[in-house]
């Protein structure tokens, strides 16, 4: 992974002490709130509903174990002794004090860490797939582009107060895990005819208030070309962005004002005075900046192990954790493993410091020292060789880190919501607890098959409802909490937007609504049909009759009862 050099460690050494000095001035008095605010923004700190919230910046999902340490760490001198991580790969704290974020700003600064750009209008954390480097079917490793683009645009003076927050994904796969196409600029790698490797651009994604899918400005984007083409895009941006209305200010507004073709135009117009200037990426800087992801030491005879067969059949247990949260791994005898933060009393995304601790030392031992945080909330140990699965499981099982749900109904996004949030309308988290309560039963869950279910308390779609294959929305009613749900989004490869499925639901009712809504899905799949292709192909219709007629208890029981068998 990446290492800082000199000038890394200067900038984020006087990042803090800068801030130390403002939040004193703020303290005693001689800043305003509306003077500080912007201050605190750029350095990850929000005001929440009941104490701040400190987001600690994540680049592209990767952390080293001494990393991990230190935001366990944190999580128990400073907070209550838990983290959140989020889908943007970052972690939240939820209830450090003012005067002590300095003092947790200098410790993460001790192991290469920060919160610079983690909020404000800017350019954010760079986000990846969480595969990145050891899918079975990348075409490149995209970290090393999320690095080049995190150097460019951090603290970029052009780009510091852009009309509202930009973030930019890259996925370098055939399969898109990092919702590219959701995001103001989305990154796919490519290789064209004679194997070189560029990038097909989206631009004017995101979710929010206004949710769209982003369009292809641009085909196949040369490597050389990245980051002045992206600076072209911002600049435009930049230029045209409305600053006048907070809620059409994301580039997204802009670009569907104008239109993809005029857009387009300005940005290669911009494109053609810049292009050839000191942005060009070189070959010597490419590889420079690939030599920190280099592939760790493999074991060369990992795939002779016949041990992970047999423990495959002597133990069911096993056998079902490595189906539902262990995937391939490029290079043979290794794979990927999730560690799920997904158990059912626990509020999605949360981690407990001691459970941070028992990660770092899982990942040291099996994990060459690193470990990612994945888009759905969880955290993920790649290259661990297939030997290693039985003891690294044994060993989550006593964290309670490995709960074999990552695909299902449960492994679901929430956003911390009301329970929180101070923009939230709605509770997330007591809505995750009621839908783990109500289906309860592993083998109803993996009947059910593969479904994304994503959970937000508001409007501004932290939990990406609006790409959940089902998904739930928090709204306010006179002061009451109800519950709009959507049906037949997807952040993968073709990408679509939920639509809703009617009238908004009570609090408690929202489980309920969606065992009806998954008993018409099990009435009319075919064969081993995912619950989103069933969706596709039978439309929203019969899902909203089913929705909405209140079926009998011993109905759904019974239902139930021969789903299973």
């Amino acid at each position: 992974m990446y290492q800082y050099d000199a000038y890394d460690q200067a900038l984020v050494d006087e990042r803090v002490a800068q801030y130390r000095g403002q939040v004193q001035r703020y303290l005693a008095g001689e800043l305003s709130d509306d003077e500080f605010r912007p201050l605190r923004l750029m350095n990850g700190l929000y005001l929440q509903r009941h104490a701040p919230m400190l987001r600690v910046a994540i680049p592209y999902g990767l952390l080293s174990s001494r990393q991990l340490r230190t935001l366990a760490a944190i999580a128990r001198r400073y907070d209550k002794g838990y983290g959140h991580f989020t889908t943007r790969q970052n972690i939240q704290f939820n209830w450090p004090k003012l005067e002590d974020t300095p003092d947790i700003l200098a410790e993460l600064v001790r192991v290469e860490m920060h919160a610079i750009q983690t909020s404000g209008n800017c350019i954010r954390n760079v986000t990846a797939d969480h595969l990145a480097g050891v899918a079975e079917d990348e075409i490149e490793d995209p970290r090393l582009y999320c690095e080049i683009i995190r150097q460019w645009s951090t603290f970029h003076p052009e780009f510091s107060y852009l009309p509202r927050k930009f973030k930019i994904a890259v996925t370098g796969a055939a399969h898109d895990r990092a919702a590219a196409q959701v995001h103001d600029i989305g990154l796919n790698l490519l290789r064209d005819a004679e194997g070189g490797i560029g990038f097909r651009v989206l631009v004017g994604g995101g979710l929010g208030r206004t949710p769209i899918i982003g369009q292809v400005i641009r085909e196949f984007l040369p490597e050389r070309d990245l980051l002045s083409y992206l600076e072209a895009i911002l600049r435009v941006y930049n230029q045209y962005g409305r600053r006048d209305n907070l809620y059409k200010a994301r580039i997204k507004i802009l670009v569907k004002a104008l239109g993809i073709n005029a857009f387009r135009e300005q940005v290669e117009a911009e494109w053609m005075h810049i292009r050839d200037s000191g942005l060009v990426l070189d070959a010597a800087e490419i590889d420079r900046v690939r030599a920190f992801f280099s592939p760790p030491p493999y074991d060369p005879g990992a795939a002779a192990d016949n041990s992970f067969a047999e423990q495959l059949g002597r133990d069911p247990a096993f056998a079902t954790w490595v189906r539902y949260n262990v995937a391939g791994h490029k290079v043979a005898g290794y794979r990927n493993v999730f560690v799920a933060l997904k158990a059912p009393a626990v509020p999605p995304g949360d981690i407990t410091a001691a459970q941070m601790d028992a990660v770092a030392d899982l990942a040291d031992r099996y994990s060459f020292g690193q470990v990612r945080a994945t888009h759905q909330q969880n955290l993920l140990l790649a290259d661990v060789r297939q030997a290693d699965l039985y003891p690294l499981w044994q060993a989550l099982q006593e964290q309670a880190l490995a709960t074999p749900v990552i695909g299902t109904l449960a492994d679901m996004i929430c956003c911390p919501g009301l329970d929180f949030c101070s923009l939230a309308n709605a509770s997330s988290i007591t809505i995750a607890r009621q839908i783990n309560e109500t289906f309860d039963r592993l083998d109803y869950l993996y009947d059910l098959g593969a479904i994304r279910l994503n959970m937000s308390g508001c409007m501004n779609a932290c939990g990406h409802h609006h790409v959940g294959h089902i998904g739930i929305l928090g709204v306010d009613k006179k002061g009451e909490e109800w519950y709009q749900i959507s049906l037949g989004g997807s952040s993968e490869n073709e990408a679509t937007l939920g639509d809703i499925l009617g009238p908004s639901v009570p609090k408690a009712e929202v489980a309920a609504t969606l065992e009806r809504i998954l008993q018409v899905y099990l009435a009319q799949r075919e064969g081993d049909e995912r619950f989103i292709d069933t969706l596709r192909r039978i439309g929203l219709e019969p899902f909203r009759a089913g929705a909405y007629r209140v079926t009998p208890h011993s109905e759904v029981e019974e239902r139930r009862h021969a789903a299973h068998h």
